[in-house]
């Protein structure tokens, strides 16, 4: 570091304080009279470009940081930080080499590296970054998780596994070895001996907020929610700015209540005591977006979006909540964050914005840019094809032609059953014991009406779902053979192996409905009918069918559905993840009970 006079300990920590408070904006305002009065201080001028990042002032933010760069090139910290204002900056390329010099040292830039790589599925380079650290057994909460995503994406699920266990097994009495098992665990949907490893933690005094939400995690999968959102209060007590795990209680409160006032409690009391924090102002808003609500996402972030100075982060949530009230507010919004920051989730937004305005041709541009580096992004490829279909490109014919694209199968019975009527009725009493007949729709999810189960179906230890999955193998393999190979989305990530990579069931009641989506990270998804209310299966009227083609977001002009799939009582339907799909509205005392998961590449291409 440099060498000149540093500022008083006193005046650091009162910025200190005010960082923690949330007044950024006065944190600022010290940190540039202590970088006047100290300009060869290098520590200083990293801790004001972070916070000029922090206020959306990248171009600042930067130059602040190259200076202190200037100074000591070798400052750990001094790289991280830059390397995190490149990467917000869209500029991955910049930030990785900066970020590799400083993960050598510092656990934080590890963190930051392995995130974005597991970000952009770059899995394996996540690993190189983080094993060295997690290899000591000693590693945050934070490392081990990216490291265990990293494993799990790449289907290492077990390996991550017996990772742990062995540090576990070595220290049964170290809290942080049980914890580190139960995130593992939890990643390889092995909840109970997940639950069993985090009591343990908290048991032998590790209280952290962290494995507070680790325990909860599972909780939820075991479908005790009384206890996880216990979990979740405890953990948010000890950790109240933490974004995640108040929309984690959220999504418990609002199964519970349906009621965004009781959902948002929390989140509430914790903005008052820290008016200034942005990133809960915009978890609140995602959470009254996620709850049906996006007028009422939109006032709550009007104010701080008018700021000149609110962040882009800030801004693109204000323009998520937009899109479904009005895209050219949205577009305004995103260009207003591009030209404070070019990341990626503002291009994301105003690819999706210029939709809406009736701009394909730039929508198109924007999307074909991301699509460089995440290729295989399906909510990129879904807005790719809807400027095509706007446009009268014929390359949306070939991604979406869903004649052939589009595939229901009669599902073969399951060998221990003598039919398959026989089977469908054993597997409704499976599922609808894992549904909450008084429940309310899960936040940020497509359906509307209805319950959805929270646990990894595909890895659910009932027998009769275990052989649903393993059914589910023959209609998947003739799939992949039937749409074969070409340069298409689809097609050129077909090796002919697959697996499973998110399962789950769905009780839809009277009025109930999915609203058009597509899965991101998937490849195939599907749909499989295990209950239909009487007649809908042969009814004359589009109630309950699937529906494909009309996209989730407004397009000018509007386009609709254009391809209508009518369900069976067994029939499992395959189909690209990046096709907009959504359920029609139906009305039915008897529920429809369904099964959908994504399916991903297996193996090397």
């Amino acid at each position: 570091m440099s060498t000149s006079t540093p500022p008083s300990s006193d005046a650091m920590r009162r910025i200190d304080a005010m960082l923690q408070a949330g007044d950024l904006h006065g944190a600022h305002a010290q940190l540039q009279d202590i970088v006047a009065a100290h300009p060869d201080n290098a520590e200083a001028l990293r801790l004001l470009g972070g916070l000029k990042q922090g206020l959306g002032d990248s171009d600042d933010a930067e130059a602040l940081l190259r200076r202190a760069m200037t100074l000591d090139p070798n400052w750990a910290p001094t790289l991280m930080t830059l390397g995190e204002v490149l990467l917000a900056s869209g500029r991955g390329a910049e930030a990785e080499p900066l970020l590799r010099r400083a993960a050598t040292r510092m656990p934080q830039a590890a963190l930051l590296l392995a995130r974005h790589y597991n970000d952009q599925q770059r899995h394996a380079e996540a690993l190189s970054v983080l094993e060295p650290f997690c290899a000591t057994g000693q590693a945050p909460a934070e490392l081990v998780t990216q490291h265990v995503n990293a494993l799990a994406a790449l289907g290492r699920h077990e390996h991550a596994v017996a990772f742990y266990r062995r540090f576990a097994e070595a220290a049964p009495e170290h809290p942080g070895a049980s914890h580190a098992l139960a995130i593992a665990l939890a990643a390889a949907s092995r909840h109970q001996d997940a639950e069993r490893m985090a009591s343990h933690a908290l048991a032998r005094g590790h209280r952290s907020a962290s494995v507070h939400f680790t325990h909860a995690r599972s909780l939820v999968a075991l479908g005790d929610f009384a206890q996880a959102e216990a979990a979740l209060r405890d953990g948010l007590q000890q950790d109240p700015r933490n974004v995640d795990a108040h929309n984690q209680l959220a999504r418990l409160v609002w199964m519970r209540t349906g009621d965004t006032l009781q959902s948002t409690a929390r989140l509430d009391h914790v903005l008052r005591q820290h008016t200034g924090d942005e990133a809960l102002l915009a978890a609140k808003a995602a959470i009254l977006q996620g709850a049906g609500e996006p007028d009422a996402a939109l006032a709550c972030l009007s104010a701080a979006a008018e700021r000149p100075q609110a962040s882009p982060a800030l801004l693109v949530r204000a323009g998520l909540a937009a899109l479904d009230v009005d895209p050219a507010v949205a577009r305004h919004l995103a260009e207003r964050a591009l030209a404070r920051s070019p990341t990626t989730n503002a291009r994301h937004l105003l690819a999706a914005a210029l939709l809406g305005t009736g701009e394909p041709e730039r929508a198109l541009a924007e999307c074909e840019g991301l699509l460089v580096a995440t290729p295989d992004d399906q909510y990129l490829i879904a807005l790719q094809t809807t400027a095509w279909r706007l446009l009268g490109d014929p390359r949306y014919a070939i991604y979406n032609d869903h004649a052939q694209l589009v595939r229901p199968y009669r599902l073969p019975t399951p060998a221990a059953w003598p039919d398959l009527p026989g089977f469908l009725a054993d597997l409704r009493e499976s599922l609808r014991r894992l549904h909450d007949p008084h429940g309310h729709p899960l936040l940020f999810q497509s359906l509307r009406h209805g319950t959805e189960t929270t646990a990894d179906l595909a890895r659910h230890a009932d027998p009769v779902i275990q052989a649903l999955f393993q059914a589910f193998d023959e209609p998947i393999r003739d799939y992949l053979d039937h749409v074969g190979h070409g340069d298409d989305a689809l097609r050129r990530r077909n090796h002919g192996h697959y697996r499973f990579n998110g399962s789950w069931s769905v009780q839809l009641r009277s009025a109930g409905y999915h609203t058009s989506h597509v899965h991101p990270r998937g490849w195939i998804s599907s749909a499989f009918y295990v209950d239909l209310p009487e007649g809908m299966a042969t009814a004359d009227t589009p109630d309950g069918c699937l529906a494909f083609g009309e996209p989730g977001i407004a397009t000018q002009p509007s386009l609709h559905a254009e391809h209508m799939v009518r369900p069976q009582s067994g029939q499992l339907v395959l189909f690209p993840s990046y096709l907009w799909h959504g359920t029609v509205p139906f009305h039915s005392d008897h529920p429809r009970l369904t099964v959908a998961f994504d399916a991903i590449p297996e193996g090397p291409p």
